[in-house]
């Protein structure tokens, strides 16, 4: 057993396939498939079945799995150490973010980055802030970007930026000459609320709570998985809903829908740069987390 056949390993059941994991690697199918046959011989049992048209693993195959991808981290931090010391930036980092980070914030800073230091490779994992965190303190993702802040201790976080929710209703909605709408008028309007674990959902929580309000006493008629399904719900008429106005930037500036603030209701939350605190930082994350500040505060 080596490194380099704990790398491919994980790259099959990342794919679920021996085919795609060689194109992925640049590796031909027999080859792929004779070091999986190594690992295995190795342990003494099948990791991986090999199903018609997937790779599935085994119970021993999952276990192996966890321990790969920490070992192929640490192999991925190891080599980005060295290349700092010839003064390069270089590797492979790991980064999860919650979804409007994930999507609307993040893509173009990972952008900048990597074109300032093209040795970097950056992947990034979108779920909601919940599930990033979990990731994180479990070791998978070397940092996140979420916005609800955690209560466990292992949590090393600090606020990156200020995101202000606003009401976003479409635009042939009658309340779109208002200037604000009031808290009680807003408990009427039929609407769509983002699922638990979301930080939109947990800010919206925070701020009627803050107002005496239940989310409860909302007129829900929609709970959504995904903030895009939220704007398209919003657009088809099935109700309004509170979400950053970044996530709907183009629509606002082609009129397609308003952000109006809704009276006696503080819709703000800050957005947390999340890491193990038992963890050092890897050069190339140090790296990211310098360019994060600075492009933020530009």
């Amino acid at each position: 057993m080596d490194l380099w056949q704990l790398h491919i390993f994980c790259k099959v059941i990342e794919h679920k396939s021996f085919s795609r994991a060689g194109r992925a690697i640049h590796l031909s199918q027999p080859t792929i498939s004779s070091h999986i046959q190594s690992l295995e011989d190795h342990f003494g049992c099948r990791l991986i079945d090999r199903m018609a048209r997937q790779a599935v693993p085994t119970a021993a195959g999952k276990t192996l799995y966890r321990y790969a991808k920490r070992l192929d981290a640490l192999r991925e931090e190891t080599e980005a150490a060295i290349a700092a010391l010839r003064g390069e930036v270089r590797g492979r980092l790991h980064v999860g973010a919650s979804t409007i980070p994930g999507n609307y914030l993040l893509p173009e800073l990972i952008g900048g980055f990597t074109r300032e230091h093209p040795g970097v490779n950056v992947a990034l994992e979108i779920a909601d802030s919940a599930k990033i965190t979990a990731r994180v303190l479990g070791g998978d993702l070397e940092m996140g970007v979420v916005g609800a802040a955690s209560r466990d201790r292992n949590a090393l976080q600090e606020p990156l930026m200020v995101d202000r929710l606003q009401l976003i209703v479409p635009s042939g909605h009658r309340w779109v000459d208002k200037k604000s709408v009031p808290l009680a008028q807003l408990t009427e309007e039929p609407f769509i609320i983002r699922e638990q674990g979301s930080g939109t959902l947990a800010a919206l929580q925070a701020a009627l709570q803050q107002a005496g309000v239940g989310l409860r006493q909302l007129n829900i008629v929609a709970e959504m998985g995904t903030t895009t399904a939220v704007i398209q719900s919003i657009k088809s008429g099935v109700g309004v809903s509170i979400l950053s106005p970044v996530a709907v930037r183009e629509d606002l500036a082609e009129g397609r829908l308003k952000a109006l603030p809704v009276a006696d209701l503080v819709l703000e939350r800050k957005f947390f740069l999340i890491r193990h605190r038992q963890r050092s930082s890897s050069p190339v994350a140090s790296a990211f987390v310098e360019y994060l500040h600075a492009s933020l505060a530009a």
